[in-house]
């Protein structure tokens, strides 16, 4: 997130690391934008933030063309900022997936080129491979954004944009466990997968999600049996752009 308050500080550590793929999280609901609020003041509220009511605020996206105009100004302004960062593009993806939004979808195909975007995140979480981990299914919400996430593949490809085949994250947000992590490297389907997580090295930060398991999370990533176990299965770990790179030789 750009306009985060961390991110001057998360961009510093990007470049002492340049193996690190980093990619723009576009955040257009519960954040702060780029721009001043009195340039968006129908995408936030009285305290300067975007909306929480994602609903509300994608129907006036949807419907309204000023309201449209604006939201297209601040990813224009969210990309520009990621850019003078100096930092590679690898990929873009949305707080709360907003970017499955028509509107939004549009907007970041509008600056794909202009920005050398080649990949963005689709969340298409197969049901199939959580089952076999845990048994049962994912939440109400994580299965309602699977068709949506079909047609934003679909439109991504048509724009000659990448996107991963399949996505994990989503039904285990906030709480992806050394176990879970394990059991997805287990069963991990054939093609390019993204697997993210939400690591912290504190819990109960301002800010942070009620329930979510950051220090947890963190340790698993850290984890040296998940490393080995990613070794001895001979899977190719990366960003987006090495990954997508990878399956076209």
């Amino acid at each position: 997130m750009v306009g985060a308050p961390a991110a001057a500080e998360a961009v510093e550590t990007a470049r002492r690391l340049p193996r690190l793929a980093v990619g723009l999280h576009l955040a257009l609901a519960d954040a702060t934008p780029v721009l001043p609020a009195s340039a968006v003041p129908d995408l936030v509220d009285g305290g300067g933030r975007f909306r929480t009511d994602m609903a509300r605020s994608g129907a006036a996206m949807f419907f309204l063309p000023h309201v449209r105009r604006q939201m297209l100004a601040e990813v224009r302004a969210q990309f520009e900022a990621f850019r003078r960062t100096g930092l590679t593009l690898d990929h873009v993806t949305a707080h709360k997936h907003f970017h499955l939004h028509p509107s939004i979808a549009s907007a970041i195909v509008g600056l794909a080129a202009e920005f050398g975007l080649r990949s963005v995140r689709a969340p298409l979480e197969p049901r199939a491979v959580l089952a076999r981990i845990e048994g049962g299914g994912p939440g109400l919400a994580a299965a309602a954004l699977g068709p949506l996430a079909r047609l934003q593949r679909r439109r991504l490809r048509r724009a000659g944009i990448a996107a991963p085949d399949q996505v994990f994250g989503l039904a285990w947000s906030g709480a992806m466990t050394r176990a879970r992590l394990a059991g997805l490297i287990a069963h991990l389907p054939d093609g390019v997968t993204e697997i993210y997580a939400h690591p912290a090295t504190a819990d109960g930060f301002a800010g942070a999600a009620a329930g979510y398991r950051y220090r947890e999370e963190f340790a698993a990533l850290a984890s040296p049996e998940l490393r080995r176990q990613i070794a001895e299965a001979g899977i190719a770990s990366g960003g987006f752009a090495g990954a997508l790179d990878f399956r076209r030789q």
